[in-house]
């Protein structure tokens, strides 16, 4: 497919969604990065019975073909939905449709201006208030993340454990499943490391801590930040139910540090955040458990780049 024939689908797509009149889609381009779907972004004046044009500032997220999938795009877009619904700092999702545009399952989300890119975050003066601010931030979001209520906005069928079986095993057999699959040759440090994560009880028996809405990727990189730092949440296809320390030791990976110095995205000390975050309702931190899905984050983070 052509840009042209992109620009003409899509304006035909949100003509029909809107009720507009006429639709001039401009400034389309792709965004760079992303492995498992197509990020573009553009402008479309929509204009209304009575002459009114509204320019939209948008951002059109579609599936890469043959791309492996955690979540179907109206799921991803639901959950969206449901996260901007509740408060949380996510793009406004406003609308979806299955091969809405002969492109595969995609969706349009309001564009919001900002950085991504970490080295910038780490590196240059006029992020330094960023830096200050992202860690008490990111702590009281994923608080919020963790409180949207999943059966309110009909969020049941995201992945989840069976019942009675701990998250946490569930996924470190999830993810050694997929890591012997892809990876038959020998790797003694992946071997030592799901020898060390099943000798935990975390691991065997369930968790006390209740189980949420998991953000599944939350880490820098996926942060859209400014110069005051926190603007929106990225990336939710990752999403699932779980322990929400998941998350927690995620973003502690020293993968997501990016160089920095800090365990927390390379910008923050752990206390900072983890006080956030139970300052805003989250659940108390209980450090073994964090110590185990930060020991868990690591070899999922290899399976993936296996």
């Amino acid at each position: 497919m052509t840009d042209d024939e992109l620009a003409h689908g899509i304006e035909r797509f949100i003509a029909h969604a809107t009720g507009a009149t006429a639709v001039r889609v401009t400034d389309l381009r792709r965004l760079t990065g992303g492995a498992s779907r197509e990020t573009w972004s553009l402008d479309a004046a929509i204009e209304r019975d009575g002459g009114s044009i509204e320019t939209l500032p948008l951002i059109l997220q579609r599936d890469v073909r043959g791309a492996p999938k955690e979540l179907t795009r109206p799921m991803e877009f639901q959950l969206m939905k449901a996260a901007f619904d509740e408060g949380v700092p996510a793009p406004e999702p406003l609308w979806v449709g299955d091969d809405l545009i002969g492109a595969g399952e995609s969706f349009f989300v309001r564009r919001v201006d900002g950085e991504t890119l970490p080295r910038r975050l780490l590196r240059e003066d006029i992020y330094a208030p960023a830096r200050a601010a992202l860690p008490e931030q990111l702590g009281r979001l994923l608080a919020q993340i963790h409180a949207i209520p999943v059966e309110k906005h009909a969020l049941t069928q995201l992945p989840a454990p069976p019942v009675g079986v701990s998250p946490a095993a569930f996924e470190v057999d999830r993810y050694e499943q997929i890591f012997r699959m892809i990876a038959p040759e020998p790797h003694p440090v992946f071997e030592l490391a799901f020898r060390w994560l099943r000798k935990h009880p975390v691991i065997a028996a369930p968790s006390a801590t209740p189980r949420t809405l998991v953000h599944g990727d939350f880490r820098i990189g996926n942060v859209l930040f400014g110069p005051e730092g926190l603007r929106v949440m990225l990336d939710w296809e990752l999403a699932h139910i779980g322990d929400p320390m998941e998350d927690m030791g995620f973003i502690c990976v020293r993968s997501w540090r990016f160089g920095g110095p800090k365990p927390v995205g390379g910008i923050g000390d752990r206390e900072p955040f983890f006080a956030a975050y139970e300052s805003k309702g989250g659940a108390e931190r209980d450090p073994v458990e964090g110590r185990v899905w930060g020991g868990f984050s690591k070899p999922r983070r290899g399976g993936i780049c296996l």
